[in-house]
């Protein structure tokens, strides 16, 4: 992945994942664990449905430590299979 995120940001800093995905009821349980299991915390995402209901925009505040470990949770979020886009 070729990023300029250590151009841009000064680590450790907090940066907002928005998770575009399917409307399922566990969206945000797999979200959140997959965040979880690359950056421990208590996380409080917030929840917005599309106007058809047919899909959840997720937006989780998350620390990030590095260019690395920012890019490491963009590709794990995009591999979940409920998970459409990550921005």
């Amino acid at each position: 992945m070729k990023t300029h995120f250590d151009e841009l940001l000064d680590f450790p800093c907090h940066q907002t994942f928005k998770v575009l995905g399917l409307a399922h009821e566990d969206l945000t349980d797999v979200v959140v664990t997959c965040i979880q299991s690359h950056a421990p915390g208590d996380y409080a995402p917030t929840l917005k449905p599309s106007s058809k209901g047919n899909y959840h925009s997720l937006s989780v505040s998350v620390q990030v430590t590095s260019k690395e470990h920012m890019e490491t949770l963009y590709v794990e979020l995009a591999k979940l299979e409920l998970v459409k886009v990550v921005l």
